[in-house]
């Protein structure tokens, strides 16, 4: 009897720099490959593109609008057309004063962001033993002030790729406030 299979590896969708805003998303062979740009023309909205290598396409999957003064939206598109603007209040219920949030993704399934160790994961709602399904692991510089030694990557498992895009969009506004208010507090010591 041959040995039970393995369970597929994790992603590791490394980005490209540090920014929220002008970034790149890709596995090493390009299977999953996003980019993430606010073009100093429209500098209040963030889009999210997906590159297909196989049919050469680049579609614009979700739109991230922060005007000043007023709240974040959302928006997800299909291939044949745009979709709602909606809240991102509305997409990612907060935790109170947590920096986390849940959402809920297209397949129905409810994740929750969550910091552990000052860093993200995202985990099933409903799991108890708070399995990561995405984890955040930061960049890493030589001697703390060079180089980077390490880019930042999302570990993605194989069972939460049916999802990605969401994940993507989630984890840059959970990480937008996480910044935002660490920005905050060293004002308030200040």
């Amino acid at each position: 009897m041959p040995p039970p299979k393995k369970p597929d590896p994790p992603h590791r969708i490394q980005f490209a720099t540090n920014s929220l805003r002008n970034t790149t998303l890709a596995v090493d062979n390009d299977k999953f490959y996003y980019e993430i740009v606010t073009r100093f023309w429209h500098p209040h909205l963030t889009k999210i593109n997906k590159f297909d290598y196989e049919a050469r396409v680049v579609t614009c999957v979700a739109e991230i609008e922060a005007l000043p003064k007023k709240e974040v939206k959302v928006r997800f598109n299909t291939d044949e057309s745009e979709g709602p603007w909606t809240k991102a209040s509305e997409f990612i219920k907060c935790d109170g004063s947590n920096v986390g949030g849940t959402f809920v993704a297209g397949d129905g399934i409810e994740y929750r962001w969550k910091t552990h160790k000052r860093y993200l994961q995202l985990v099933k709602s409903d799991d108890e033993d708070k399995v990561p399904i995405a984890e955040y692991h930061p960049y890493r510089r030589h001697f703390f002030i060079f180089r980077m030694s390490q880019y930042a990557w999302l570990e993605v498992k194989p069972e939460a790729t049916a999802a990605l895009e969401k994940i993507i969009v989630s984890y840059l506004l959970v990480e937008r406030r996480r910044r935002q208010a660490k920005i905050r507090v060293k004002l308030e010591h200040q």
